[in-house]
């Protein structure tokens, strides 16, 4: 069992966590097992991670090691059902053992977990779930009816490769040539990401955009102010422009000067702000939605009095990301520390800006980052800050903040505002998290501040 105690500690990057997974293991002298197998083991691990979650508690596998009083850590569990499930040795490399033969009386239900989790996932071989799960691609592609240039019924009508599609009640009955209707974000729907969205005339013309579920968050959370509809709206970090458009097309147009003020600072990604802006609004870009290259952190809040929301999505690590390395996507460990530390200084002073615009009544905070510093622990900064409590800001409630979404925020991030684990249970309620993947989509947060 010695190759399943030395690895385990890499899974939880208590050893070193400003290097590598791969330097850390090569460069152990005290290491006694061979570092190459330990290397490929943990990397194994890590990349079949989330379904080794599954079959775990699927299989009751802690629970059976609970009742045999042996002591397992969750990161030795994981290295065996690896090794006995995806390595494609089908063994526990060790001599007797009483872990080993503890779990090896669970194999026929790991087994049978293994075999549900294939059909699932409608795959034949380990390979094709590496596959599925290293890949950049969503399990469920989202599109957003635009409803600037066309209604939902409108587009049915006009479209018929969407028209085509059959509707599914569920999520998990999602396939190729079926279409899901989200009922959390009005006008939008889940595709298989094997249909080719690109090539439709719904996409060309801008009557569809292509957006994760999470990132439709922030503008339907702003949007659902019942006691206030916003008529002028910031926008600080604007490209690609996904949101921008999504708040513009959710705003009130009733009045003849409605408007979103989207900010971009970069070169390129102004240009791409432009031009999503002008394709999914080319009748009113310039007026509805007015772009400034501009740091948003720059601009005076006195000269926008007439803004009562903002969204602010400000750089972050991009952890929720699909794409990112195995490391970086899923384990905390492999993130710089320091840069974690920088981009949080940065988001609390972009929210803490965003919050002093006179007229504000409510800003939507929001991060492509799984990682609480960027998240939880910014946003109780942020509350503990004693500018912003004179301001009247405070933390929307969960009834405030989409309700019905199943996954809030993490309550240990908010003990520096309170020692009532009931008063941070219900600051973490009025945040929403995305795992990546689990939830559909790429891995996300959000919260909303009001103005009491």
């Amino acid at each position: 069992m010695k190759l399943y105690f030395e690895s385990e500690k890499y899974l939880s990057g208590d050893d070193d966590k400003h290097r590598g997974i791969k330097s850390r293991i090569f460069e152990n002298k005290a290491l006694k097992s061979p570092p190459g197998l330990v290397y490929a083991l943990v990397l194994s691990t890590l990349k079949y991670k989330d379904y080794i979650k599954v079959i775990i508690k699927k299989s009751n596998l802690k629970d059976a090691f609970h009742k045999s009083k042996l002591k397992v850590s969750d990161n030795l569990l994981m290295l065996l059902v690896n090794d006995f499930l995806f390595s494609g040795k089908g063994k526990i490399q060790s001599g007797k053992h009483p872990i080993k033969e503890a779990f090896l009386k669970n194999k026929t239900r790991l087994n049978a977990e293994f075999i549900k989790l294939k059909v699932k996932h409608k795959v034949k071989s380990i390979d094709e779930l590496q596959n599925s799960f290293s890949s950049d691609e969503t399990p469920v592609r989202w599109v957003r009816i635009n409803t600037l240039l066309i209604s939902e019924n409108e587009f049915f009508t006009k479209h018929k490769f969407f028209a085509g599609l059959k509707r599914v009640d569920t999520i998990e009955s999602l396939e190729q040539g079926s279409l899901y209707k989200d009922t959390f974000v009005p006008h939008l729907y889940g595709i298989h990401p094997k249909e080719k969205i690109t090539s439709t005339e719904a996409y060309r013309k801008g009557h569809v955009i292509i957006q994760d579920r999470a990132s439709c968050f922030p503008a339907h959370i702003l949007n659902s102010d019942k006691e206030h509809k916003h008529k002028f709206v910031v926008d600080a970090c604007s490209a690609p422009g996904n949101k921008t458009t999504h708040i513009a097309s959710l705003i009130d147009q009733n009045s003849s000067n409605s408007c979103v003020f989207a900010f971009e600072r970069d070169n390129k990604r102004v240009e791409t702000l432009n031009k999503m802006s002008k394709i999914a609004c080319p009748h009113k870009f310039g007026a509805l939605i007015k772009v400034t290259h501009a740091d948003f952190t720059s601009v005076d809040p006195s000269d926008y009095e007439s803004v009562t929301g903002l969204i602010v999505d400000p750089s972050c690590s991009g952890s929720g990301i699909f794409g990112r390395a195995v490391e970086d996507e899923q384990t905390k460990e492999e993130v710089d520390s320091e840069r974690l530390r920088r981009l949080s200084s940065f988001q609390y002073k972009i929210m803490k800006h965003a919050l002093s615009f006179p007229s504000a009544k409510r800003v939507v905070y929001s991060t492509c980052s799984i990682h609480m510093e960027e998240n939880e622990e910014v946003v109780s900064d942020l509350l503990n800050d004693e500018t912003i409590k004179s301001l009247g800001w405070e933390l929307a409630k969960r009834d405030q903040v989409v309700p019905s979404w199943p996954r809030r925020g993490i309550s240990d991030a908010f003990r520096g505002i309170s020692a009532d684990e009931d008063e941070r249970k219900a600051l973490a309620e009025g945040c929403i998290r995305f795992v990546p993947r689990e939830d559909m989509g790429i891995g996300f947060f959000a919260a909303c501040f009001i103005r009491s």
